[in-house]
């Protein structure tokens, strides 16, 4: 009641719902455009808001923070970029929904399911915050590896006409993701003696060019022949038949939530391991997966958005961010004298109000300007090639150079342009390279260090994986590899 009361207070403030409204413009356009993340959005509002009033300053990072979220997958869904790392799932099936003319249809599905996620995210963050966060910090570092791994099988199996296909496509984003520096002995690594690779490989330019210059490679590959996309007249759906999908909606708002409050675990794992509930829940989509399911925007755009409420959980509670951005909106607590810890929830009641206040007006706006942004976005993908391929490639060299201010960038684009025009002609999954790439460093970070822990013990391996959490992980990692086995599968098949 207490908290019903004190959120009021700033829905009433117009100062406070106006500035969460710049803040939700903001980052929609921001997030909408290839290469400026919300990350960047939202470090250069922390400058900005550095003289303001604490609540001020949350108000427009939170707008920023939502609708920056959900923004990714304007792009993802429009052209076959993802906005953000988060987004890439959506392109499974939002991009084909494009093709078909249906990107109203697609725009629509996210906004409203990104709103739903983000609410749900937002009640769990006020209503569990504490209890999930007593879960979160049983997980130990293999239970880390493990989960990211279960998330790189469980894609394997949904994203790529052959399993073993998906998962050597993922085993390619891992590698990939090793180069750079050795996070435990800081000696370069893969790098072969080139100075910008000791940084690692970049996300941004990586999946600008997997997803957005590989695709116009695709498209001048098949020829320019066609005027434009299907006409998109009639893809507006009717609002029962949008709101269908709720209930399962909570289930993948549910997945969103807790991978969130994993610190480091975000978005991209949410959004894959969402998609993999919906491809075993719903027994008959709208289409096949893959194809254009508005059942697969609807995971992913419901999870990764309540990852939002997720991953503030462990930044309140424990000072420990749950991924990139809420460590920006941790340092904006500090430099205005705030310091999240266990207490936080009971000495700072007026902030967290303005937090959860904040999150909602914010999620109320996606909602709005999703929608009317929607039927005027989509008229972009009924432009002729001749038109759209190059302003597509405008796009990809800008945002792969916006992303650190380098040329290097650029030339990464390209290379992974053309190595995912090859993995598409060959059938290998471009999605699964990116969640190896994604989750390589965490993986290698995290298992290496549950190696290290382990064995001072007297049994290393009991050290390791005799604990009920590591042993659910293994068994859903085992499960999901066994379901995806050509044999097996045909087997549940006749089964079903």
């Amino acid at each position: 009641m207490e908290a019903l009361q004190g959120m009021f207070e700033f829905f009433t403030d117009i100062r406070f719902v106006l500035l969460c409204f710049a803040g939700a413009l903001t980052g929609l356009f921001v997030g909408a455009i290839p290469g400026l993340s919300v990350s960047m959005a939202t470090a250069l509002l922390v400058s900005i808001t550095y003289a303001w009033n604490t609540n001020d300053a949350l108000a427009a990072i939170m707008g920023v923070y939502v609708s920056g979220v959900f923004s990714g997958a304007i792009s993802a869904i429009l052209i076959n970029i993802p906005g953000a790392p988060s987004s890439v799932v959506t392109t499974l099936d939002g991009y084909p929904l494009a093709r078909r003319g249906e990107s109203r249809t697609a725009l629509r599905y996210a906004a409203v399911y990104s709103f739903v996620g983000s609410v749900f995210g937002f009640a769990v963050l006020a209503l569990a915050a504490y209890p999930i966060t007593s879960i979160a910090l049983k997980f130990q570092p293999i239970d880390y590896f493990l989960l990211a791994l279960f998330g790189l099988t469980a894609v394997g199996g949904l994203t790529a006409k052959s399993f073993s296909k998906g998962l050597l496509s993922a085993a390619l984003g891992i590698f990939l993701s090793l180069i750079g520096l050795d996070p435990v002995v800081g000696t370069p690594r893969l790098t072969f003696g080139i100075e910008e690779l000791a940084a690692g490989i970049s996300t941004v330019p990586a999946l600008v060019g997997l997803f957005g210059f590989a695709e116009v490679l695709t498209l001048l590959a098949g020829g320019l022949e066609e005027s434009g996309a299907p006409s998109d007249d009639k893809s507006k759906p009717r609002d029962g038949k949008l709101l269908r999908h709720l209930p399962l909606s909570m289930v993948y708002s549910a997945i969103g939530a807790f991978v969130g409050a994993l610190p480091g675990a975000g978005g991209p794992v949410a959004s894959f391991l969402a998609y993999a509930a919906a491809k075993r829940m719903v027994k008959r989509p709208s289409r096949p997966f893959g194809e254009g399911a508005v059942e697969g925007i609807v995971a992913s755009e419901s999870a990764n958005n309540a990852c939002i409420g997720g991953a503030l959980i462990p930044m309140l509670t424990l000072a420990a961010p749950g991924d990139a951005v809420t460590a920006i909106i941790l340092a904006v607590f500090y430099v205005h004298g705030l310091q999240p810890g266990p207490t936080f929830l009971n000495t700072n009641a007026d902030s967290f109000h303005a937090i959860l206040a904040g999150g909602l007006l914010a999620s109320a706006f996606l909602l709005g300007l999703g929608l009317l942004v929607a039927p005027r976005a989509g008229r972009l993908v009924r432009a002729p090639k001749r038109l759209l391929l190059p302003v597509v490639t405008v796009l990809c060299v800008i945002g792969a150079f916006a992303c650190n201010g380098r040329l290097f960038d650029v030339a990464v684009m390209l290379l992974f342009g053309v190595l995912g025009f090859f993995l598409r002609r060959n059938g290998f999954s471009v999605a699964s390279v990116t969640l190896g790439l994604v989750l390589g460093g965490m993986m290698d970070s995290n298992f290496r260090r549950a190696v290290s822990l382990a064995s001072t013990a007297d049994n290393p391996l009991a050290a390791m994986f005799l604990r009920p959490i590591t042993i659910a992980l293994l068994a859903l990692t085992l499960l999901s590899i066994v379901a995806n086995i050509p044999a097996v599968k045909r087997l549940l098949a006749k089964r079903r």
